[in-house]
């Protein structure tokens, strides 16, 4: 895989005179647990939307949105959130600009706290004509929130910022079970250390065929574009 192959940031202007697809990453910078960085949800979201693009004609990657909606996590230092009003005109207004040049556009979301801001932001965008959708880096059977399946892909992506020594499990109850304290007191609530699950086990491998599998389904879901009414591919 070639990482500069579909990069916007890349390119020259008079390189993108055809009708392309971007792909944007949206992220956060927001706590991961004791043992992995505060970019992790950009870092996801970036790499499934270059692996995607890879080798896919027509097909570019924005540098990504590192600042999302993350007031859950805002007890805990490093956090940093623009919240979900801001980011929603961020989004709208990214969409407006490239629905100059682009014939399609794709949020590529890696922060589960964005949305339905991402939706929303989408359905406007398609409201006005543009040809919008979004995208979200899940995982199924996934844990909630810096457990296995996050460390796995951190592994993948950036084992030199996986600080293994620090990993330990937080609150491993179902996300359904804590909505309610989780709504009221953030994550901080329910959980001290800002876990939600547990990163025992996890492995590169792992989190090589989770990034592999996302990134498919991202491109598959780009080749058949079919939106849903909330403008998701899947």
């Amino acid at each position: 895989m070639n990482p500069s192959a579909g990069s916007l940031g890349s390119r020259t202007w008079t390189e993108l005179e055809a009708r392309h697809t971007l792909l944007v990453p949206v992220g956060s910078l927001e706590q991961h647990g004791p043992h992995l960085p505060l970019d992790t949800d950009a870092r996801v979201a970036a790499a499934v939307a270059r692996r995607a693009a890879d080798a896919a004609p027509g097909v570019l990657v924005a540098p990504a949105l590192a600042f999302g909606a993350s007031g859950e996590h805002e007890a805990f230092p490093g956090t940093l959130s623009i919240g979900h009003e801001a980011l929603r005109a961020v989004l709208v207004e990214l969409g407006r600009s490239a629905g100059r040049w682009a014939a399609r556009l794709v949020f590529v979301n890696g922060h589960g706290g964005n949305l339905p801001t991402v939706s929303d932001a989408v359905v406007q965008l398609r409201a006005e004509g543009r040809d919008a959708a979004w995208f979200g880096c899940g995982v199924a059977g996934g844990d909630a929130h810096a457990g296995r399946t996050e460390t796995s892909l951190l592994l993948a992506l950036a084992p030199g910022l996986v600080r293994l020594d620090e990993a330990a499990a937080g609150n491993t109850a179902p996300l359904t079970d804590l909505l309610a304290d989780l709504r009221s007191g953030g994550v901080a609530a329910v959980s001290p250390n800002g876990v939600l699950g547990d990163p025992a086990g996890a492995t590169a491998q792992e989190g090589e065929r989770l990034l592999t599998e996302m990134a498919a389904r991202l491109r598959s879901a780009v080749e058949n574009w079919t939106p849903t009414s909330r403008g998701a591919l899947s």
